[in-house]
């Protein structure tokens, strides 16, 4: 067994995060199943009270550039003396430069928060940044596709539901299919429709959409306008059945 690992004992496994070393399968091979628990769980006890410190470090060292953008009046960290001064914070630190880049990946996302938090949208559109924050576009993206795996799931499930018309000239009848369910995944797939539609965001198509690209989803817009036209004569007509 590795020297540098304290011999556990049978609830505590002695743990020095200051020097923690790696382990190997053969270090842990000789142990109880009721030591290698303790030992799991310890572990897991120490990560996460060191994930709650390594989130207040990163945005208070956040805090700090953001502190450092308004004195070089400079909301979007790009100015040379600004990038100057951080470069030097961060090459002073005798940290790997693979940790820092990480770790400044990580800073970048908190100060993006933070700056809209505490700047108005004018001043945001002022300094050309974007109106939602970081975390408010992961959320986005994870509606977005969450939407679509639920679009793809409905779209499914119509296929599979709806009844087949018969085939006169191979004489196949028609399939029955499952009316009943057909008619609610068709509603559920009209509701996914229009939360898709609904996650586009005016921002995007007015701010960062070239004239083409807005020439473009115009077309797809009047096609679906056109479908959804078509489709609404339907639902307003009086049932035809029988």
């Amino acid at each position: 067994m590795s020297s540098e690992l304290a011999r556990p004992g049978s609830k505590d496994v002695a743990i020095d995060v200051r020097d923690l070393p790696t382990l190997e399968l053969d270090d842990v091979a000789s142990e109880s199943e009721a030591t290698l628990i303790a030992r799991g769980a310890a572990y897991a006890r120490e990560y996460d009270a060191i994930q709650g410190k390594a989130t207040t470090l990163l945005r208070n060292l956040a805090i700090t550039q953001v502190a450092l953008r308004i004195k070089y009046d400079d909301m979007r960290g790009q100015s040379g003396p600004y990038r100057a001064v951080v470069g030097e914070m961060y090459r002073g630190l005798g940290i790997p430069e693979e940790r820092i880049d990480k770790m400044q990946g990580s800073v970048r996302w908190h100060i993006g928060n933070i700056l809209r938090r505490h700047m108005t949208a004018r001043q945001l559109e002022a300094h050309d940044l974007l109106l939602t924050s970081p975390l408010e576009r992961l959320q986005d993206d994870r509606k977005a596709s969450s939407a679509i795996v639920k679009a793809v799931r409905a779209s499914e499930a119509v296929e599979a539901s709806t009844p087949k018309p018969s085939r006169a000239k191979s004489g196949e009848p028609a399939d029955k299919g499952q009316p009943i369910k057909a008619t609610s995944d068709h509603l559920r797939l009209a509701e996914v429709a229009k939360d898709i539609v609904g996650k586009m965001d005016p921002n995007v198509i007015k701010r960062h959409m070239t004239d083409g690209q807005r020439a473009k989803l115009d077309a797809e817009l009047r096609t679906m306008e056109r479908k959804i036209a078509s489709l609404r004569k339907l639902t307003q007509k009086p049932s035809s059945k029988g």
